[in-house]
């Protein structure tokens, strides 16, 4: 309330009770302050001892000026000022106790207000809660309570806590937890308790002492909260977090856990263990072809028989992708028993998963390839092991799958060897590669072209073949600055041959990686180095493999017609040796075949070559298609293919590759004269 408000009404209750005194007596009838009594009780009650001491004040001076003589006028009754001053300090006794009397009526009804608080949030309160007293006896439980452990609270009452207990702690887990209690007063933790039902669940458990004014305890408060729930849901977490979501195996975090207690295992008993690194054969075939939901349904089954091959103390666990990881433990102390003994789980595994696999009215058939790495003492890390494996199981790959290999130190230098050349192969600038020419000859000898080859001039190692360090190009990407590095510096020479007479009739072939042909850009690149070097198109054959056929032929044969079209030739290197159809074959827009090597290698003594030779030279005459014999070492090789149509030859019987230098000095000779087989 405003504070003039309350003035205002205290000063209507004085005028109030001053009317009342007119009526029942007169002027000077007496009763001059008791008039005024009532009325500073009720200011000082309902509005404050502030009202009351300005109704004190206001009646005072009523007082004085109607019933007694006025000060000023010095003719007061000898009583009059004292009558006066025992009013006032009655008033202000009253204004006082009138006011205790408004602070504690507030103090009670606020504690009145707390205590229906803590009732409300007693009753209400999602977690159970029971008091209980010194001597552990349940004195009150609310609702929660009920709820959650099943017993009401009559049931609860003159129990103990222990009721609720399930059995699954022992006498020192809660010898611990009244030590705790009785030293902080407080306790909190998870516990398992038992319902009225007999139903175990795990609770959150907090207790808390309640001391009394003597400083003795006087009660003890307990929440508790079913955490099944929240339980159930880290579990879940947990085995999402350890364990594979599809065949429900141990993933690599778990087996890294495992691997890294049974290697310490192994070097503490000298018992040796073993690192199975299976790949299943082709499983990418299916999850295309058929689907991930058949991919997965493989993999679940494939988990399962491979889990039937082992102990139950063993670990099948899943890696990634298509790998699972089988970790054999406690095998023989002999290295050659235990080896023996990994073997013929491995062959068991082999066994197990070559089986067909039935979806529905189909069968899938997959097979698996397994490595091997051995531990027994040495505290290797478990990346190592796995990688031991995984490195052996790529061998078994190599030896045509379905296989099982086990891990040495030669495989390791191996691939120690490669990831060094791959390391030197980032680094290494572009002045250390450099084009070899071979020269290309028609069927009268005449020098009509080249091919150019990539060689890398290592600093420490010397001239390095592409055989070593293109397919580690390819694998890491490097294979598209190089490449494209290559044509631009082939266009160039070409363009700067064209410039002389006795070099413009010269073609080039040029190799193109599945990779970089591939690439979204490849064109745009293409036609932008014929525009800056000057070089004409007509004389560039762009060399392309069988493999670059086995995927999206549609788009390969669009891009070729595209770049067909500014007079870029194709040719298609080692024709026979890859995988292309000859339906496929017909519908490339190709100049050129190339017969491999390796077929004219032994083309006069091995009938099957000579037939392939044969059966190339007359698809090239019926597509209207060029061939070139590569490989051509011998003076009879070249009769042959010549006796049977073929009159564009490469080889040793004309030339090695040969660097810029050397290939102008050769090509000068030839120019000088007809018919020239030379030996450089």
């Amino acid at each position: 309330m405003v504070p003039w408000v309350r003035y205002v009404l205290s000063l209507v209750i004085c005028i109030f009770f001053l009317a009342a005194r007119y009526a029942i007596l007169p002027v000077n009838g007496g009763l001059a302050f008791v008039t005024f009594y009532p009325a500073v009780a009720i200011s000082a009650l309902l509005f404050g001892a502030g009202a009351g001491l300005f109704a004190v004040a206001i009646s005072a001076a009523v007082a004085s000026f109607l019933f007694l003589p006025p000060l000023w006028s010095f003719s007061m009754k000898p009583d009059g000022g004292l009558s006066v001053a025992i009013f006032v300090f009655s008033g202000i006794l009253i204004c006082f106790l009138a006011h205790q009397m408004r602070r504690h009526a507030k103090v009670l009804r606020q504690s009145e207000q707390r205590l229906l608080l803590a009732a409300s949030v007693f009753h209400s309160s999602q977690e159970g809660i029971w008091i209980a007293a010194p001597d552990g006896k349940i004195l009150e439980v609310n609702k929660a309570f009920t709820n959650i452990t099943g017993y009401a609270a009559p049931e609860a009452k003159g129990n103990t806590p222990r009721m609720l207990q399930a059995g699954r702690h022992d006498a020192a887990f809660y010898a611990e937890m009244w030590e705790t209690l009785t030293r902080t007063q407080e306790w909190a933790g998870e516990v398992w308790s038992r319902r009225k039902n007999g139903d175990v669940y795990p609770e959150w458990l907090s207790i808390t002492a309640v001391k009394g004014k003597d400083g003795a305890i006087a009660h003890y408060v307990g929440t508790i909260s079913d955490i099944s729930h929240r339980k159930a849901a880290q579990d879940e977490v947990s085995h999402l977090a350890y364990f594979d979501s599809i065949t429900d195996l141990p993933n690599r975090r778990l087996l890294t856990d495992r691997l890294n207690q049974a290697i310490t295992a192994s070097a503490r008993s000298g018992h040796t263990g073993a690192l199975l690194f299976i790949d299943l054969d082709n499983f990418k075939n299916l999850n295309d072809s058929a689907g991930r939901e058949k991919g997965d349904r493989l993999l679940k089954l494939a988990a399962r028989r491979i889990v039937g091959c082992v102990r139950e103390s063993d670990t099948v666990a899943r890696f990634g992708g298509d790998e699972f990881v089988v970790m054999l433990q406690n095998l023989s102390q002999n290295a050659g028993e235990a080896t023996a003994q990994t073997r013929m789980v491995g062959e068991k595994i082999l066994a197990a998963l070559d089986h067909s696999y039935g979806f529905g009215s189909h069968r899938y058939h997959s097979t698996c390839s397994i490595g091997v790495a051995l531990f027994s003492g040495d505290l290797e890390p478990p990346e190592e092991l796995l990688k031991q494996a995984d490195l052996a199981m790529y061998q078994a790959k190599q030896a045509g799958r379905n296989a099982i290999r086990f891990f040495d130190r030669n495989m390791q230098a191996m691939v120690s060897r490669r990831a060094k050349l791959e390391a030197t192969l980032r680094q290494g600038g572009k002045n250390e590669f450099l084009l070899y020419y071979q020269p290309q000859f028609d069927r009268d000898d005449r020098l009509s072209g080249v091919e150019a080859l990539l060689r890398w001039q290592h600093p420490q190692r010397g001239l390095v073949l592409p055989t070593e360090f293109i397919p580690i190009a390819e694998e890491t990407g490097l294979i598209l600055p190089l490449g494209h590095w290559v044509l631009e510096t082939a266009c160039a020479q070409l363009a700067a041959w064209a410039a002389r007479p006795e070099r413009a009739h010269l073609t080039m072939a040029i190799n193109v990686s599945p990779l970089e042909f591939q690439h979204a850009d490849f064109e745009r690149q293409m036609l932008s180095l014929i525009g800056k070097t000057g070089v004409n198109p007509n004389l560039l054959k762009l060399e392309l493999t069988e493999t670059m056929l086995v995927h999206d032929v549609e788009a390969t044969i669009a891009k070729m017609t595209s770049l067909k079209a500014y007079g870029l030739r194709f040719c298609l290197d080692d024709f026979g040796a890859g995988f292309s159809s000859l339906s496929c074959v017909k519908r490339l827009p190709l100049d050129q075949l190339k017969i491999d090597q390796s077929f004219v290698r032994d083309v006069l003594t091995d009938p099957g070559d000579a037939a392939v030779a044969n059966t190339i030279i007359a698809l090239g005459k019926s597509l209207g298609i060029g061939v070139i014999a590569e490989g051509v070492e011998t003076e009879e090789q070249r009769e042959f293919l010549a006796r049977n149509g073929c009159h564009a030859f490469q080889g040793y019987l004309f030339s090695r590759p040969l660097p810029l230098e050397a290939f102008e000095d050769f090509a000068a000779v030839c120019h000088r004269g007809s018919a020239v087989v030379c030996e450089v």
